[in-house]
């Protein structure tokens, strides 16, 4: 995937643009999402598994720092890495299992574990440009590889 640049102009059109990324999304993908508190970064993590057929209520995983979604055409690896303490922390988790299984993982907050990434991943950067409206996001997704 080429840098493909989407713009946001309310919490549905993130949540439709997570969706659609979703569909496309293979097993052992990773998808990085960047972003500011506020930027609809749990927004899109819920289109993103919707578009994975899951239908359950996604949430971000603050505390916990994974959740697992079974019943999507894929599984699904949903990381908020925010409160992370190390490394250690992650593979206790079981992070480097996920990242080399058969399902897709979404990591927010994937610049606190930059270290620990896989050499190739998908960057998801959601920002706000208040000019534009309070709603206004520009989404950007880039593919990134580090070998």
């Amino acid at each position: 995937m080429e840098k493909v640049c989407k713009e946001s102009f309310r919490a549905e059109d993130t949540y439709n643009i997570g969706k659609e990324i979703a569909k496309l999304a293979k097993p052992g993908e990773i998808y990085c999402l960047y972003g500011d508190l506020g930027t609809g970064k749990t927004v899109f993590s819920q289109g993103f598994g919707a578009g994975l057929g899951i239908e359950e209520p996604i949430s971000s995983p603050t505390f916990t720092i994974l959740k697992e979604y079974d019943e999507g055409r894929l599984p699904f690896y949903h990381f908020d890495v925010y409160r992370i303490g190390s490394e250690d922390e992650m593979e206790e988790i079981g992070y480097f299992d996920k990242i080399d299984g058969d399902g897709v993982c979404l990591i927010e907050w994937a610049e606190l574990i930059r270290d620990i990434l896989p050499q190739t991943y998908y960057k998801v950067t959601i920002e706000k440009d208040l000019e534009r409206g309070f709603d206004y996001r520009s989404i950007t997704i880039e593919t990134v590889s580090r070998v």
